[in-house]
């Protein structure tokens, strides 16, 4: 899970995962979705939030003996739900073991997360399905077209494989560099380095888990930090990453306007040691497609869009129990 795998299965700790908790991750975790969402409450550039601004990014970023025990996080987010009547009356009627507010734990809380994020979210309802499943009327003649470059000439399938069209391996492909990135503790620079985050392994410098493909018409921008605004441009960064990363402008990013941000965010794109040192790392080789043929790619991938789109099953709520206000 996530673009660098800081969530993976593993028994390297004894609890089944290899995570930012390491040893310390609750039992009770229905699976590897539930164990993803204990992290954003825990990250500064997720929920948490900067040093100083608040209760919980202090605990995470306490100086000391103890620092950066993320579980300590976990108890004061509890401690909220518990004193929210409506939640416990929710987490006492899906729950079994939950009796009163003071048998719910982040386990609970999770896990119900987790259950949510399944069932809003998961898709395999879309017209490529309803091809493979038999009906082959269901894909158009571009869609065809682009579902055999895929899996031939444009060698897309070589990553993108398996019912969720994605090896749930890491490659280097040289998306250009903007924002800070996630540096690596104790890095001088400020350098989105991947998957070597997590395993100090050179060989795994910039390089970031291949993207599942489902419903991919729904979720621009792409690339790991958002570099390219539409399906094309990104199609076009796979076929010759080298010129499209020397040829990427920033405002192809389509950032946000906050002006107190925009002179750092392009420090380390600047840094031609460093972009040197990514489209070194560059590990797919180019393919010469048509403008035609990447149109056909783009029309192959809209048909991987369950038919219900972004109308999930439960949708916004018009209210929550906190109170808090719903963007």
């Amino acid at each position: 899970m996530l673009h660098d795998g800081r969530v993976t299965k593993s028994d390297i700790f004894g609890n089944g995962f290899n995570t930012p908790a390491q040893e310390l991750l609750p039992k009770g975790l229905d699976n590897i979705v539930a164990v993803q969402a204990l992290f954003p409450m825990t990250r500064q550039f997720e929920m948490a939030g900067n040093p100083g601004e608040n209760e919980i990014i202090g605990l995470v970023s306490k100086v000391g003996k103890d620092s950066m025990r993320i579980d300590r996080v976990w108890p004061v987010i509890t401690h909220r739900i518990r004193g929210i009547p409506e939640y416990v009356e929710m987490f006492k009627h899906a729950f079994e073991d939950v009796d009163n507010a003071l048998d719910i734990n982040i386990t609970h809380i999770v896990n119900s997360i987790a259950a949510f994020e399944i069932h809003e979210w998961t898709s395999f309802d879309s017209p490529f399905d309803e091809f493979l499943n038999g009906n082959k009327s269901a894909l158009n003649s571009n869609q065809i077209a682009g579902m055999n470059l895929f899996y031939g000439k444009a060698n897309c399938s070589s990553c993108h494989s398996g019912s969720l069209l994605s090896d749930q391996k890491f490659h280097s492909i040289g998306i250009p560099q903007f924002g800070p990135g996630r540096t690596r503790p104790f890095d001088p620079y400020a350098r989105d380095v991947g998957r070597m985050v997590e395993t100090d392994d050179v060989d795994d410098m910039y390089k970031f888990k291949t993207p599942a493909l489902r419903n991919v018409s729904l979720t621009a921008p792409y690339g790991h930090n958002g570099a390219y605004p539409t399906l094309k441009g990104i199609i076009k960064h796979h076929l010759n990453p080298v010129v499209m990363n020397k040829n990427w402008k920033p405002q192809y990013a389509n950032l946000p306007k906050a002006p107190w941000l925009e002179q750092i965010d392009f420090v380390t794109f600047s840094d031609k040691r460093e972009q040197d040192r990514i489209i070194s790392s560059i590990d797919i080789k180019p393919i010469d497609l048509s403008e035609k043929e990447i149109d056909q790619l783009v029309s192959f991938l809209q048909s991987l869009t369950g038919k219900s789109g972004n109308q999930r099953p439960l949708g916004k709520p018009e209210k929550v129990p906190s109170g808090l206000t719903i963007d």
